[in-house]
């Protein structure tokens, strides 16, 4: 895990520069969730905290819970994780499993915390993993069943083309990472959750205030 260690002690030190709004809707991952620069904007919320690093896996994921996600004692979590994984040759049955680890982890230091996870996207660059994506995002889904609290983010159907391809125009140039036009299906598709997202209260955290407070103005 060392290839992430640069990355993970900024993200730490930005925390610590910035400080936290009270009850955090945190978002956690990969690349697409580290470059969407305009998360708080885009969702209306000062509360959404962005946390994502780059190349991450699920696997990683796991490894830096305890270090970026627990000490914000989040109000929600939301995960985008597993397309890396899929991309370094994993199996199905591999990012399941660290997928079922990382759920382990927010059950057992988030208990009553929401827990959203946004399905694998089906990337241009990765059009040969789409089944395999979709096989993957299924079973993700089902796991979450098990868990309460939990919700499933489909964000994987709407980036398709009727044909069942990956639509470019939601891409950059490299067919991997997400667009202007990307994010914005995004947004739209998370704002259908944005009530388990922004929750008014924190287990273990401050008093409730009302949700009017933090908006995005």
């Amino acid at each position: 895990m060392d290839w992430y260690e640069s990355e993970v002690r900024e993200l730490e030190r930005e925390r610590t520069r910035q400080g936290l709004p009270p009850h955090p809707a945190v978002f956690y991952g990969s690349s697409s969730i580290r470059l969407w620069t305009t998360l708080a904007n885009d969702l209306g919320s000062k509360r959404a905290i962005n946390l994502g690093f780059g190349g991450s896996t699920l696997a990683a994921c796991v490894w830096f819970f305890d270090r970026l996600v627990a000490p914000t004692r989040p109000a929600s979590l939301i995960v985008y994780a597993g397309e890396n994984d899929l991309g370094d040759g994993r199996t199905r049955g591999e990012v399941v499993h660290w997928f079922g680890q990382l759920a382990r982890k927010v059950k057992k230091e988030l208990p009553g915390v929401p827990f959203g996870y946004i399905s694998i996207k089906p990337s241009p660059a990765r059009a040969a993993l789409t089944d395999e994506i979709a096989g993957v995002n299924e079973a993700i889904r089902q796991e979450m069943t098990r868990q309460a609290g939990a919700f499933y983010i489909d964000v994987f159907t709407g980036m398709l083309h009727p044909s069942g391809t990956p639509r470019g125009d939601l891409f950059l140039a490299d067919g991997l990472h997400l667009s202007r036009a990307g994010y914005e299906l995004w947004a739209e598709v998370l704002g259908q959750y944005r009530d388990r997202m922004f929750t008014s209260s924190s287990p273990g955290r401050q008093a409730d205030v009302p949700a009017s407070d933090l908006d995005v103005s």
